[in-house]
């Protein structure tokens, strides 16, 4: 493990040489300078090798004098914990990121995603968006706060995590075997996003829950045979019908308060003038589903949070093509509404397939845990809504929501930490969506998410 260590150190110091004679650089260029470099580490999850940029996070951390830890039994997968210390009034404030990106197929990129190259004014490279920019972003904010001296009222703790794009392996072992140097009050973590309305005003969405990936293995079974005989019963037969059947149907509308408070305040919105008139559908079991259908057929984002989902995703059957197999087997993503059980959806599943032979089970492995949303009454919240409100002090406006997507937050979530996915970078038309080809952020994004999470920082653990 040492000489793996000693490896990744030798190569971080190239990364950081700059650090020691940089005190002049703003918050902005720090950002964008430490999000390039992250970008050149591949940390492609399979294999991870996120080692690579704990090492670099660490070495920065040291340039600058603050306290950093690598942690993990696999040296190399190893998460970084680094803090700044508060004067212990409140419980500290923890910043985290994921070190791991999804792999890249570089034949449909147009640049090298692992090089950290500035075209017309956009940093490309894999986790740009998902997440190093948030990761440089909480970095640049911590060594400023160093920097400057800055008094806090909370410890601040930066914290990042390898392994979220897969198995969340790093969040689950720091929990069990490292809790207390990760333990907060408060988190900040990716979810969040912003968009501009028609109307000039620019919504901040805060992620306060999240649906549950809830992973489904159907298998199906028949007789085995001559591909020459065509057989109702064959196994990939039975188990397209049944993905048919799971796909077509209508799953139940669920609302949460979260929900219902994210619909209300959209409705506010010019982009959605069509919603208030199905607003009270949506709470009448007898229209509920005729209204998410029409919320569907105009975004189904929207719908997408109004009910469990289920997208098949993978197929293994047969090994030779004029053979029939005995079985079949397809694994659905299913992400479910925090107010369902995966009992449930099983229950459910089952009778939707109506087939005794297409057996449903869950994936095997732990599940994500079912948590409550992280109230909007809390000092962190109130924090978040006064440093948007100060930094665009015109037409903004803040809402709650529940994203579709899952994040490490929810193992916190569930150990009594209040997390926050921060709404920190802008949703421009020119740049890619996460996991996407190309992906980008422009270099004004990053300026202003990394003043933003400034402002944030300051108004949750600031000493004013």
């Amino acid at each position: 493990m040492f000489s793996a260590l000693f490896a990744l150190l030798a190569t971080a110091v190239g990364f950081v040489a700059w650090a020691a004679s940089d005190d002049n650089r703003s918050l902005g260029g720090r950002t964008r300078q430490y999000l390039t470099d992250l970008i050149r580490l591949d940390t492609s999850n399979p294999p991870g090798n996120e080692s690579k940029v704990a090492t670099y996070l660490k070495q920065v951390a040291d340039t600058n004098g603050i306290p950093a830890e690598l942690l993990g039994d696999d040296p190399k997968r190893l998460n970084v914990v680094a803090r700044v210390k508060g004067n212990g009034k409140n419980k500290p404030l923890l910043l985290m990121a994921h070190s791991d990106v999804v792999p890249a197929e570089r034949k449909q990129w147009t640049v090298d995603p692992f090089k950290g190259e500035i075209r017309d004014e956009y940093l490309y490279g894999r986790g740009a968006m998902d997440t190093k920019s948030l990761l440089a972003a909480e970095l640049a904010v911590m060594v400023e706060i160093k920097r400057r001296n800055i008094k806090l009222t909370r410890d601040l703790i930066l914290l990042s995590e390898a392994d979220e794009e897969a198995g969340s392996s790093g969040i689950q072992w720091l929990i069990q075997h490292g809790w207390p140097k990760i333990e907060a009050e408060f988190a900040f973590n990716e979810g969040g996003s912003v968009w501009e309305s028609r109307n000039g005003t620019r919504v901040f969405l805060i992620q306060t829950a999240e649906k549950i990936p809830t992973r489904v293995v159907l298998t199906a079974r028949g007789p085995a045979g001559h591909g020459s005989l065509p057989r109702s019963d064959n196994a990939v037969l039975r188990l397209s019908r049944a993905l048919v059947k799971l796909s077509d149907a209508d799953q139940p509308v669920r609302l949460t308060g979260t929900t219902r408070r994210y619909l209300r305040e959209l409705a506010a919105f010019p982009e959605y003038d069509w919603l208030p008139q199905l607003l009270p559908r949506l709470d009448n079991a007898a229209t509920a589903q005729a209204a998410a259908g029409q919320i569907r057929m105009r975004d189904p984002e929207l719908d997408a949070s109004l009910r469990t989902t289920v997208t098949p995703t993978m197929l293994n059957a047969g090994i030779k093509i004029n053979s029939i197999p005995s079985t079949a087997e397809a694994q659905v993503d299913v992400r479910r509404l925090p107010n369902e059980t995966a009992e449930e959806i099983l229950a459910r599943f089952r009778q939707i397939v109506g087939d005794p032979a297409v057996e449903i089970t869950l994936v095997p492995g732990p599940q994500l845990p079912v948590t409550e949303s992280s109230p909007r009454t809390s000092a962190a919240y109130r924090s978040l809504e006064r440093a948007i409100g100060l930094v665009y002090p015109r037409q903004s406006a803040v809402v709650p929501f529940m994203s579709r997507g899952a994040t490490d937050g929810s193992f916190l979530r569930s150990r009594g930490v209040a997390v926050y996915g921060i709404p920190i970078f802008l949703r421009e038309p020119g740049e890619s969506r996460e996991h996407g080809n190309d992906e980008r952020i422009s270099s004004q994004n990053i300026e202003s998410g990394a003043e933003l999470l400034w402002q944030m920082v300051l108004e949750t653990a600031g000493d004013n």
